[in-house]
């Protein structure tokens, strides 16, 4: 089928930084998804994005629709006919509705019946005509959180826009876009060449922004060009570019043609923690710092200026008159925080609202603490640090420093905390509190600190489920699922033998506003296990391993994460699929009996082959004691595996729903006993095969 590239670029005022690469991947997904909505094909798709434009390629789009049947089914043939033989009003009704006459129905045959079928051949639109609008609902369906308006256009979007570019080929598609009409003429840089600039074809876009328009058009390429350069400015004053993912990409998003500029500041300011140095540079100057060999600051930096200046040292001089009153602040808020202890700061926690039922911060501090001097009595570790820390936790937040940097909070607890001589192990602990801080980040690395956050992520789980605050859809304002998937990161991957179930249920018991406390505690429970359904199948462990273990209801996530791997290895051996399939078949045969399972075997009646297998069983639960003693899961179902080909004699040859109730009582109760076995680990019958 024949094919042309295709281009779409939007114009507009500077787009949001922070969303600009969000906004153009989804611009490329609405198009993506409307070309496959429309049967178009193609060979490649690429998004660009900059400043001040939006755009897509996409690569051999054929031109026109596939050619297609469309199918319609009307009544059955039973209704399709009156009695007297001629078309029914229903089928007479159906064909007017497909714009034709009973004449020109077929009929359909199927296993479960016969219905009159229209069958109408569509010719396939070209690719001109579809092409607008799958642009414009992709445009309406960009995740633009507050759209504008601008002059006297009753068009929105998330700034004002000023041209549009819709090549197929090198011919224009010409038709309204958010107010405009397309055509082939964008515009370069805002100060390098505002001219119009005519883009001949799609596939030379790129290429002639970048020749005549000094624009880097991908924000791919200009991430790469910005890390290079600011390796090369770092490397002319002896250091490395602190360079981190979130800042490179605003900075790309910031500037189409991106030009370094390196300043300085005095050296006094490196007293301060260099985490403050470092957020002040990135968050408020969207500078990068620079590293010596050995990971502490220079009093360096660099940024990028969006233009080539002839007077770039007028750049430097600027943004280092700027950076200097901001270091300033965070001096001065460095030595007015040191004034006040953090245990001082304690008492003012009182005056900030945690949440209207769950009281202020004070009151959840009180609270962390009975957890954390829980958890800490069940890990034999230090209650009184676990306490200390607690009670220090939160303390920062009133800090002048915290304040203005909201994202240093923790950090500068411990900063302060060693300034008031606390321990080592509590200071850390503050700061650890808050880990992991996202996924797949860092959970605490000391058992202070894992103990204190566990408390404080418990305490908001248990307590905002309390006040009914439960997460719906992507609505999770106080991010209960990362508190609850934090939760159990710190237990699993620290290897804590804890009960979370039992940590709710202490936690819920410290509120003393009205809720329902047994309700509110199986929410909660369901919460977190689902998250562990994620954290399992992430890892690589399949739902129905999962479901297994699931059914015997673990509470300590480790104990639950030692028993999945057991099964995972249990379901290669080459026992494991007629053993589920075995247990499968006991657990129906026993909810099936209405004859209760004998709880001791009387061998009167039975066979000999069954006698025996009752005692392997009776063996392998002695042998596998050892075993659950020290929660060897594996073990255990590896022992198990033995008793593969006495179940399958058994279910080869003997009838368990015996006419003789004592003789059938007794086989059900082998059944159940081999089935109780197993459940040690997990049920087994949950194996798919």
């Amino acid at each position: 089928m024949a094919a042309k590239h295709l281009l779409f670029e939007l114009g507009s005022e500077e787009l949001p930084p922070k969303t600009l690469v969000k906004l153009s991947q989804a611009l490329l997904d609405g198009v993506l998804q409307g070309l496959g909505a429309g049967e178009l094909t193609f060979t490649g798709a690429k998004a660009y994005a900059t400043p001040r434009r939006l755009a897509v390629f996409i690569e051999n789009l054929s031109t026109q629709q596939p050619d297609k049947t469309v199918e319609k089914r009307g009544p059955a043939i039973q209704a399709a006919f009156a009695p007297d033989g001629k078309p029914s009003k229903a089928a007479e009704g159906f064909a007017a509705s497909c714009g034709t006459t009973f004449d020109q129905l077929e009929r359909l045959k199927t296993d479960k019946g016969e219905w009159l079928i229209y069958k109408q051949a569509v010719k396939g639109l070209p690719t001109e005509q579809s092409i607008p609008d799958i642009i414009r609902q992709s445009i309406s369906a960009l995740p633009i959180a507050k759209r504008m308006r601008w002059g006297s256009f009753a068009t929105e979007f998330v700034r004002p826009v000023h041209w549009a570019v819709l090549l197929y080929g090198n011919s224009v598609i010409e038709c309204d876009i958010l107010g405009l009409t397309t055509g082939s003429t964008t515009s370069g840089h805002r100060f390098h060449a505002p001219q119009t600039i005519a883009i001949t074809s799609p596939e030379s876009y790129a290429e002639t922004l970048f020749q005549q328009g000094k624009v880097i058009a991908d924000i791919e390429q200009r991430k790469s060009i910005i890390r290079d350069k600011a390796n090369q400015a770092a490397s002319a004053v002896n250091g490395t570019a602190h360079i981190e993912d979130d800042l490179l990409e605003e900075i790309a998003a910031l500037n189409e043609w991106p030009v370094p500029v390196t300043g300085s500041f005095d050296p006094r300011f490196l007293e301060l923690p260099a985490e403050v140095l470092i957020t002040t540079m990135q968050t408020n100057q969207k500078y990068f710092p620079v590293k010596n060999a050995s990971g502490g600051l220079l009093p360096y930096f660099i940024t990028f200026s969006n233009i080539e200046s002839t007077r770039p040292e007028s750049i430097k001089q600027g943004n280092e008159r700027v950076i200097t009153p901001r270091l300033t602040d965070a001096e001065f808020f460095w030595k007015q925080d040191r004034k006040k202890s953090l245990a001082v700061r304690v008492a003012s926690l009182g005056n900030i609202v945690f949440q209207e039922k769950l009281g202020t911060l004070a009151d959840k501090t009180q609270r962390v603490i009975v957890l954390s001097e829980l958890i800490a009595t069940q890990l034999c570790a230090n209650v009184e640090w676990a306490q200390r820390a607690a009670h220090l936790a939160k303390a920062d937040l009133m800090t002048d420093m915290v304040g203005e940097f909201g994202n240093l909070q923790g950090l500068m607890g411990r900063y302060y905390a060693l300034a008031d001589n606390e321990p080592a192990e509590v200071a850390n602990a503050i700061e650890q509190h808050y880990f992991p801080k996202q996924s797949g980040s860092p959970t605490p690395a000391s058992q202070t600190g894992q103990i204190v956050a566990l408390a404080d992520k418990v305490d908001t789980l248990t307590g905002i489920f309390s006040a009914g605050l439960i997460p719906t859809g992507d609505k999770d304002p106080y991010a209960l699922r990362r508190a609850a998937l934090g939760s159990l990161r710190i237990i699993i991957e620290n290897q804590l033998s804890l009960d979370i179930v039992a940590l709710v249920d202490a936690s819920l018991k410290q509120y003393i506003h009205s809720f329902d406390r047994d309700v509110t505690r199986k929410l909660v429970v369901d919460f977190i296990f689902d998250r562990l359904k994620g954290y399992c199948l992430d890892r690589g462990f399949a739902p129905d391993e999962f479901d297994a273990v699931m059914s015997v209801n673990p509470a300590q996530p480790l104990d639950f994460m030692k028993r999945l791997q057991a099964v995972k290895a249990f379901r290669q051996l080459p026992e494991a699929e007629s053993l589920a399939a075995a247990n499968k078949r006991i657990r129906n045969i026993l909810k099936k009996s209405e004859t209760e399972p004998a709880e001791f075997l009387d061998p009167t009646g039975l066979e000999e082959m069954e006698i025996d297998f009752s005692y392997s069983i009776a063996k392998a639960e002695a042998d596998i004691k050892p075993f659950k003693e020290i929660k060897d899961y594996q073990s255990i179902l590896d022992r198990l595996s033995y008793l593969h080909n006495q179940v399958n004699l058994f279910f080869d040859n003997i009838f368990v729903m015996s006419d003789d109730l004592q003789v059938r009582a007794n086989r059900l109760g082998i059944l159940e006993r081999l089935s109780k076995v197993f459940l040690e680990v997990a049920d087994i019958s949950k194996l798919q095969s």
